[in-house]
């Protein structure tokens, strides 16, 4: 089970921070990622993080911009966003992958979150 947290509105250039708690798994063995999904769009790759975090990738739009992290030893995934834009606005869900490596692809991840929304106003 994936519980997501952090969402909220806050105006462009500032940052916010999203957690991922997990449960009832092997986490620490699980490649993490987050998507998002804006009203009208389909769900799409923000970042990604291996089992051991020693492997990281981001969509070209969040690049330099957002982080993503994790501590195994609290079953928790995070993603630091900073500098926030407008175009940033959506429901922001994490995924868990069987596989230790990372994926961009939706249909890589076996579990999800139920989602928090991220709303940057202008």
């Amino acid at each position: 089970q994936l519980q997501a947290s952090g969402g909220g509105l806050v105006q462009a250039g500032g940052s916010l921070r999203l957690s991922c708690a997990a449960s009832g798994g092997t986490f620490s063995s699980y490649a993490m990622g987050w998507f998002r999904q804006a009203p009208g769009k389909e769900r799409g790759f923000v970042a990604a993080i291996s089992w051991n975090g020693g492997s990281t990738g981001y969509a070209d739009s969040v690049k330099g911009r957002f982080t993503i992290s994790r501590d195994n030893a609290k079953n928790t995934v995070y993603l630091q966003m900073n500098s926030l834009k407008p175009e940033d606005t959506a429901v922001y869900y994490c995924a868990a992958r069987s596989r230790g490596s990372i994926t961009t692809a939706t249909a890589g991840y076996d579990y999800w979150g139920q989602g928090t929304q991220v709303t940057v106003s202008s």
